[in-house]
């Protein structure tokens, strides 16, 4: 991290989820994309996450078979 970056490491990782879901302010973004621009580990970092995000949205576009719909369907009615 070089003296330019007024974010550590600790800072970076605890917003990154948010970063990636673009719900930080313009300046803040600014300063975690600066951050992995220098800081190789948060940078593997936020490609993992970022990876692990499409990978999860793309197995959410399946629809559930008949019966597991019927057998939550069941279960909800029951409480």
């Amino acid at each position: 991290m070089t003296d330019e970056s007024k974010l550590s490491c600790e800072q970076v990782l605890e917003h990154l989820l948010a970063h990636l879901d673009q719900e930080l302010n313009a300046e803040t973004s600014a300063e975690i994309d600066r951050h992995l621009a220098e800081c190789r580990g948060c940078f593997s970092r936020a490609e993992f996450e970022r990876r692990l995000k499409s990978r999860v949205a793309q197995t959410g576009t399946a629809s559930a078979p008949e019966s597991l719909r019927a057998r939550i369907k069941g279960l909800i009615e029951r409480f």
